[in-house]
Parts: structure tokens; sequence; C-alpha cells
């Protein structure tokens, strides 16, 4: 218990401090690797095609293969180090687990890519502001006003609070660095292959309902947490909860909009509504009301919620582990 305490949080400082060493090997990149080698191999070995109705069953049975060879192989390969670590030194495997469990962490590199979009703007260059938050969004940039940006941003910062921060701290805590590893790869999945488009919406279909199950709680939890840091933030947290429970599902997926709906109460704005994927219109719900015009510094107010939250169940968690090995 007292050593998982430290490997978490010397990770999380150290993402704090570094965010994601864009020179150096990271294992997202390597999970990303094996999926799309995974899915090229499936695709041609059964021949499928990609528009084709008929081969339904086909890409949901390749889906269903893909998520297992994936997981296996991307919770396996971390494992299998930790234990030939664990052979030569303790040590050795505490630190290797710290710095590859500190990889999974997204909240530096979620604040540093918002920011960039928040950076753009500022200048008045939509163009660029339209590259830097097409780095952080599936939607279709190019024609995005700077309304558009502005919400696309703070979307995305409010949905990874989740996905990319609080949802693997839980897994750390819970279930190590293979808990870690075996939810990043489902993750990676789903937003690789998590589209309802003609070549994923059944190939996908395994690794999206997938994800859906292992963020269920993570996304209650980061949502009721982003309102107990609204309050102390002094936002608008009345409105976060009055949202929260009116349109947190007001998303195509079940947890979405669990975090959306807290940070648009929390800010007073409006989200969501109608976006472009792959040049094709998808008609999507509000998630908030207007009280207000949404604005660039609200990149900002976003990204002080993601580190506020990221504290705090950081803390919870320790309080948690402590009081567990003491009992």
């Amino acid at each position: 218990m007292t050593e998982r305490i430290w490997m978490i949080s010397i990770a999380f400082l150290m993402d704090i401090l570094f965010g994601d060493p864009y020179w150096l090997y990271h294992p997202v990149r390597l999970v990303g690797t094996i999926i799309h080698k995974t899915e090229q191999f499936l695709w041609n070995a059964l021949s499928i095609q990609s528009g084709e109705e008929e081969d339904r069953r086909k890409k949901q049975g390749a889906g269903i293969i893909l998520v297992i060879i994936v997981l296996i192989l991307s919770t396996g390969i971390p494992v299998l180090i930790f234990i030939v670590a664990q052979s030569v030194h303790p040590w050795l495997r505490f630190v290797i687990e710290t710095f590859m469990c500190y990889q999974l962490l997204a909240m530096k590199s979620l604040k540093t890519e918002s920011m960039k979009v928040y950076a753009a703007l500022k200048t008045g260059d939509l163009e660029k502001s339209r590259y830097a938050v097409s780095m952080i969004v599936g939607r279709d940039t190019k024609n995005l006003n700077k309304e558009g940006i502005i919400k696309a941003t703070v979307e995305t910062i409010a949905e990874n609070t989740s996905d990319g921060v609080i949802a693997p701290l839980l897994f750390l805590f819970l279930f190590g660095g293979a808990g870690g590893f075996f939810y990043k790869a489902v993750n990676t999945m789903d937003s690789m292959i998590g589209y309802k488009n003609d070549r994923y919406f059944y190939f996908g279909r395994a690794a999206a309902r997938l994800d859906d199950v292992l963020n269920f709680i993570p996304s209650r939890v980061t949502a009721i947490g982003m309102i107990i840091v609204s309050f102390f933030c002094r936002f608008n947290w009345k409105n976060a909860v009055k949202v929260f429970r009116r349109d947190r599902y007001n998303h195509a997926s079940p947890n979405s909009a669990q975090t959306e709906a807290v940070c648009a109460g929390a800010l007073s704005i409006q989200l969501a509504g109608d976006a472009y994927y792959f040049g094709k219109l998808y008609r999507k719900p509000l998630i908030g009301d207007a009280l207000r015009s949404i604005e660039v510094e609200d990149i900002r107010l976003a990204n002080r919620l993601l580190y506020g939250v990221s504290f705090l169940i950081l803390g919870i968690g320790i309080v948690a582990m402590v009081l567990l090995s003491v009992g």
C-alpha cells in the first residue's frame, strides 16, 4: 500500500513538472502501433470491406479479437517488464513502474496543448487556433469560428479530465501499473477505432462498449469532484449541480457529458451542439445554458477545474489507501 502511494504520488508530480516528453519513447504510442498493426492484419486476413453491410459480423468478430490481442500485449508487456525488474531488484521495479505510470497521466500535456489554442486565439490567428485545436479534438476544425474553437477546447478539457487523468489515477490506485496500462489500452482503442463511420461502426463497437464500462464510475467521480472544486474556485457551483443533473446524458456516450455538464454549469456557458466529423454533420444536443457568451478565458478556467479535481482525487486516493493500510 505504502509503496503504491509513493509510486502514484511521484508519477503525479513528474507529470506536473514534465508533462509528456515528446522526445522520449511513450508507451501509449506503442499501444497505438499495436492497435494499428492488429487492425491492418485482421482486415487483410478476413478480407473485410469497409462499406459493405454484409461484412457486419466479420467486423464485429474482428473487433472483439482486436480488443483481446491489444489488451494481452498492452497489459502483458508492462507486467513482464515489472516482473523482470523485480527479479533484479525491488527498487529497479519501483523506478521503472513509477516512470511508466507517470507516462499514463496527461494533466500537464492537456493543459499545455489547450493553452496553445488559447495563445493563438489571443493573437487573433484563427488558422493557427484551428490547427492547435485539431491536435486535441476528433471533430473537423477547418471551418470552426472563434466561438467553435473555444467550445471544442473547453469540451475536450472537461472530457479528458476524466479520461486522461482521473480514470488512470483510479486504476493505478486500485490495480497498480498493470491496471493503469489496461485502462489506457482500452481508452486508446476507443479513441482510434470507436467512431460511428462506415469503417468502425461495427469493428470498433467492442472497444467503445468496453471503454464506456471502464469510464462509467471515473466520469461520475470526476464530475462530482469538479462540483466540489467549482465551489472552492468560486465558480457557479449551484448551476454546475443543476446542469449536471439535467444535461449529464446529453451525449451519445453515457460518460462524456458528465464532466462537460459540470464544466458548462460551473462556467455559466453552453457547450456541445452540432459538429462535423469526417465531413459529416452530427446533430448533438446542447449542454448548459448560455448565461453569458463563451470567451477565450474559459480555456484557462477549464484548466483550473482540471488541476483542482486532479489534486482532489489524488488526495482522496492517498487518504483512502492510508486508512486501508492502517485498518
